[in-house]
């Protein structure tokens, strides 16, 4: 299993799903041994269970992730980073759309089971018109902030702005 991908995969898990262990039991129905054995690449996920493991990934996100893993085996010393970069790309994209005016925040209704913990899930997209093509940058934000963020973009660029600078 290549490091990198695993890195990120995790790092996303850990992110919407607050534990790998809730997201084997809700999304992949397996047990701790099988996925231990699939992150040493001693056991094959069914096509299904792949897809939900893609599935955590918008289509940008993907491509995005995509990219990050091609330049980590361009610049092995990248390796390290990955998870990092791959984060502050997202976050720079977003801020990047959202400063030119392209971008639509959607505040998403965040409807996963078992969750630990409350959190607002905001999509930052560029809609194209045309069904399926849109480019979308998910990001889960603690619900405290949420009353403070929800319906202002200017406080929205802010907080990615304090994002990209803890990244750093």
């Amino acid at each position: 299993m290549n490091e990198v991908y695993l890195a990120i995969i995790l790092d996303v898990i850990n992110e919407k799903y607050y534990s790998e262990e809730v997201f084997c039991q809700n999304q992949l129905a397996i047990d701790e041994q099988e996925w231990h054995e699939w992150k040493a690449g001693k056991y094959s996920l069914t096509a299904e269970q792949t897809q939900k493991i893609k599935n955590l990934f918008t289509d940008y996100e993907w491509m995005l992730f995509q990219k990050v893993l091609r330049q980590t085996v361009i610049y092995p010393e990248k390796r390290s980073q990955a998870v990092s970069e791959y984060r502050q790309m997202k976050l720079q994209i977003a801020k990047k759309w959202m400063d030119s005016k392209v971008a639509e925040i959607e505040l998403l209704d965040d409807s996963l089971e078992n969750q630990e913990f409350q959190a607002l899930l905001i999509a930052v997209g560029i809609d194209y018109h045309r069904w399926g093509f849109d480019d979308i940058l998910t990001f889960r934000i603690p619900a405290r902030l949420q009353k403070q963020l929800a319906n202002d973009q200017v406080k929205l660029i802010a907080w990615f702005d304090e994002q990209m600078q803890e990244l750093k």
